[in-house]
């Protein structure tokens, strides 16, 4: 079983900057794509960013050129750096991981949430 455990929410004035991180454990041989998401107050949840095995990664224009994710294999954590925030950014953040575990079964694993809220 794959757990992802989120941390480093929390309160932030408009313009400063959060890093949340995402611990993975469990028996994970390979990842395929970790992504992040956040879902506002009254809004669907929504993807903004994913790294995928490669390195390559995706930003969807809200975020793009404020947030970057990045990984460390050996901590088996991916992180989520933003910057410059706004109070559009306050929502619930949530991190995914797709990947194949040791036994050759794939997985799709969420973390449990962490609030980021901006003020102005």
């Amino acid at each position: 079983q794959v757990q992802l455990v989120e941390s480093g929410g929390g309160l932030v004035q408009a313009g400063g900057s959060l890093r949340l991180s995402c611990a993975a454990s469990g028996r994970i041989y390979r990842f395929n794509v970790m992504s992040w998401h956040r879902q506002a107050p009254g809004k669907q949840r929504e993807v903004i960013a994913s790294l995928a095995n490669s390195g390559s990664t995706n930003y969807t224009n809200p975020v793009k050129g404020r947030f970057t994710v990045s990984r460390d294999n050996a901590k088996k954590t991916v992180y989520l750096q933003m910057n410059s925030l706004e109070p559009e950014d306050t929502a619930v953040y949530y991190c995914n991981l797709s990947g194949t575990t040791t036994w050759g079964q794939g997985f799709n694993a969420w973390g449990q949430g962490i609030q980021v809220t901006v003020s102005s």
